[in-house]
């Protein structure tokens, strides 16, 4: 096999013209910043979720590039080639955008919602408030290959990946309907599904296939039912350690140095009470996301 990529959590190889292998790092990042700390079992906790949603999803008769597992950290999936735009006539090639679907109020739609860079009206709602469902999914698109992930209206969607119009929506129809298996598995084991991220791929044919992971701690934000319910937002995902490093106030630096161009400030390593945590986390969250034990 030949390392033809490392990315920020995992690295990738080559196994023949046909398929590839995903080697999960415990390597964890946030704000596009690699941290100088490794989490003991999140590459297997994240390979593994990832598994487990691509067989649910294939279930369901929704095609996945998954092939098989290879042992807890690895999994084996179909190939497809990497372009930085797409074009309509185009086959066998990873769309080169994210799709993230929002149901609740939170993250960076609530600092942009405040901010204003997104009308109330837009979402069919009066009121900002944290935490509240939304009446109706909100479906974005980004980037994916640019620096830091941008958000994109429809044309430039369509322009960068090279999908009609009828393509993006029956995208969109995949992922809603993923999403609707995973909100409902999830509150049987006491989480909320409040957003994720998925990235598709088109076969030979221009037929979906969803591709890379999803449905993990890392690519969706899950919230503690009970909690919840009793108005508190537990977080039980990659955000719980977002949320570290806003509280320590690099986060502010970070976005002040980027909106100004200058020189980024490393990122600090986590302390090891913070590891221990991530890791605690990582693997109940395998066994609340899939109701499987580690």
């Amino acid at each position: 096999m030949e390392l033809i990529r490392v990315g920020k959590v995992k690295k990738v190889f080559s196994i023949n013209d046909k398929e590839l292998l995903f080697e999960f790092t415990n390597n964890i990042s946030v704000f596009d910043k690699i941290i100088p700390s490794e989490i003991p079992d999140k590459g297997a906790s994240l390979c593994r979720t990832s598994a487990h949603w691509f067989q649910v999803s294939e279930g369901m008769g929704i095609r996945t590039h998954f092939i098989a597992l290879e042992g807890n950290n690895k999994m084996r999936v179909k190939r497809f080639s990497i372009v930085n735009r797409g074009k309509r006539d185009m086959v066998n090639y990873l769309i080169p955008l994210e799709f993230i679907t929002r149901y609740y109020i939170a993250g960076s739609l609530y600092d942009r919602l405040n901010e204003g860079k997104i009308k109330k009206e837009d979402l069919g709602i009066k009121n900002v408030k944290y935490g509240e469902p939304l009446p109706q999914p909100f479906f974005e698109v980004t980037t994916k290959f640019e620096e830091h992930d941008r958000n994109l209206d429809l044309d430039e969607a369509m322009e960068i990946s090279g999908l009609d119009k009828k393509e993006i929506d029956e995208i969109k129809e995949i992922i809603l309907k993923v999403d609707e298996r995973i909100n409902r598995d999830v509150k049987t084991r006491g989480l909320i599904h409040v957003d994720g991220k998925k990235e598709l791929a088109l076969d030979g044919e221009r037929v979906p296939y969803l591709v890379d992971t999803f449905g993990t701690a890392d690519e969706d934000r899950f919230w503690d039912l009970g909690e919840y319910e009793k108005g508190n937002f537990i977080e039980l995902s990659k955000e719980f350690v977002r949320q570290y490093y806003r509280n320590i106030g690099y986060h502010q630096r970070l976005m002040e140095a980027r909106e100004k161009g200058l020189p980024e400030p490393p990122i600090p390593p986590l302390p090891e009470d913070m590891i221990k945590k991530t890791s605690i986390l990582y693997r109940e969250l395998y066994e609340k996301i899939t109701g499987k034990k580690w």
